[in-house]
């Protein structure tokens, strides 16, 4: 079968497949359900008073937190990463009057692991193509190294176990950088879905749609056209978290249910395959593509949940459509939905939705803890609309007072790994696929993230 990353896909005493016979009897002892080397949910490592950092990867995501880092208190940059010298040398220059003089390491393609190999480095944030994050996290974490990949963490299941058995073997952080667990609007539906307003959650949804066919056929866009290639080899939601990881909040996820199986349908190619072969008439450089069949342009992938909930994922990133992450929570007493923009609200004694005022009296009710701290100088510093500034506030906040991260590798791992399982059911007529399990059980008495800044919160920002 011409399945990418098929080993390791079965779980003992289980079918990979809900309606074939167990396509993989022969897993690797790491994936056996069983007890965790060391839970790694609400785990608080060591607080550090200066969280000194480095970056690898300087091109699309890492100059955004390279940025962020030095608005922050109590940190240090000391090493800059980037297989090519000007982008590392351009970050360098970026930041010269921060204060920070970070080493820079370039020109080959193992100086990220002599970053990894210092002393002196107590975080890595990884923003490199995507089948090179797990290979880095690994090894960073094997150096004594907390890490922070971009999404998603990993892009096989495989991969996704190697973050978990690694992170809890080293006891280092394993943090996917999913920005969108910070949106205002996805932090409001987290607070009000604690605070019981939804009643309890029965549905929602989640989406990454977004046009990005011409970035991806740019040559100057994603180095070594390294996205479009992956869009070629690949078909099903190749980047679920965005959707995902706001609303498996909202039903805690990995802390009191759990995903079970999912299955996924992508449509045809309507536009990749015509951009290719329109672009290859006039320039060589793109004949390569045209004998590529690209994943079909719109994917949806249902997921239900050990408790009988429901989720939708959609992805679509070469299609005319208006930019939508959906973001929809329905409960047994109330729903929202995010996009159009503004978000909506509505509760169960109205069949529409909220007026205006009604929203932004709720707002002001249920404004997380974190959003009335910082969120006016979260939007000032900017990157998404301030969300990514609060992820990597908070992140510096936790580890500077010794406090759990928001997402943890668990996270990191189910939520990137609904990629290949969704590949794997689009591949076999949208049959069933079950879920792993990376906490090997413990979801059952995992606490729920923290999102009253009970503790911590006390990193200053320099704006």
């Amino acid at each position: 079968m011409k399945i990418a990353g098929l080993t390791g896909f079965s779980l003992v005493g289980s079918h990979l497949f809900g309606n074939t016979a167990g396509l993989n009897p022969n897993m690797p002892d790491s994936q056996e359900p069983g007890t965790h080397r060391f839970n790694m949910s609400g785990y608080a490592a060591p607080k550090l008073d200066t969280v000194r950092v480095g970056f690898i990867g300087l091109g699309q995501r890492g100059p955004t937190h390279l940025n962020n880092m030095t608005k922050l208190e109590g940190v240090e940059i000391k090493a800059l990463c980037d297989i090519r010298p000007e982008f590392a040398n351009r970050a360098q220059k970026s930041i010269e009057s921060s204060g920070h003089n970070p080493a820079i390491y370039s020109g080959s393609k193992d100086e990220w692991k002599k970053l990894c190999d210092r002393k002196d480095v107590d975080l890595i944030y990884i923003a490199t193509p995507w089948d090179m994050h797990v290979s880095m996290a690994v090894y960073a974490m094997e150096q004594g190294k907390h890490v922070c990949i971009e999404v998603p963490a990993a892009v096989t299941v495989d991969e996704c176990w190697q973050l978990v058995e690694t992170s809890e073997r080293t006891r280092k952080h394993c943090m996917m950088l999913e920005n969108c667990c910070y949106d205002f609007f996805e932090l409001l539906t987290l607070n009000m879905a604690r605070q019981g307003f939804f009643g309890e959650i029965v549905h929602a949804e989640g989406a990454y749609i977004h046009n990005l066919l011409g970035h991806n056929f740019q040559k100057d866009g994603y180095w070594n056209m390294w996205r479009l290639k992956e869009n070629g080899k690949r078909n099903g939601n190749l980047y679920p978290t965005h959707g995902l990881g706001p609303v498996c909040q909202v039903m805690n996820i990995n802390r009191g249910d759990k995903l079970d199986y999912l299955v996924s349908m992508s449509g045809s190619d309507f536009l990749m395959g015509e951009t290719a072969k329109a672009l290859a008439a006039k320039d060589d450089f793109f004949k390569p593509y045209t004998n590529q069949t690209f994943r079909g342009n719109m994917n949806t992938t249902s997921i239900r949940t050990n408790k009988g909930r429901t989720i939708m994922i959609q992805h679509d990133v070469s299609s005319p459509n208006i930019y939508s992450r959906i973001h929809k929570i329905s409960g047994t007493k109330g729903s929202a939905l995010k996009y159009p923009l503004p978000g909506r609200i509505s509760t169960s004694n109205e069949e529409n939705w909220l007026s205006e005022e009604e929203v932004k009296s709720l707002e002001q009710k249920y404004q997380p803890a974190i959003v009335r701290q910082i969120g006016v100088m979260a939007k000032e510093v900017g990157g998404h609309g301030g969300m990514d500034f609060l992820m990597d506030w908070r992140t510096i906040d936790c580890l500077r007072n010794g406090l759990p991260l928001d997402q943890d590798v668990y996270d990191a791992a189910l939520w990137s790994a609904i990629a290949p399982l969704s590949e794997q059911s689009v591949a076999h007529r949208s049959s069933s696929v079950d879920i792993p399990d990376f906490t090997r059980g413990s979801w059952e008495t995992n606490k729920a993230v923290d999102i009253l800044l009970d503790k911590g919160g006390n990193t200053k920002v320099k704006v």
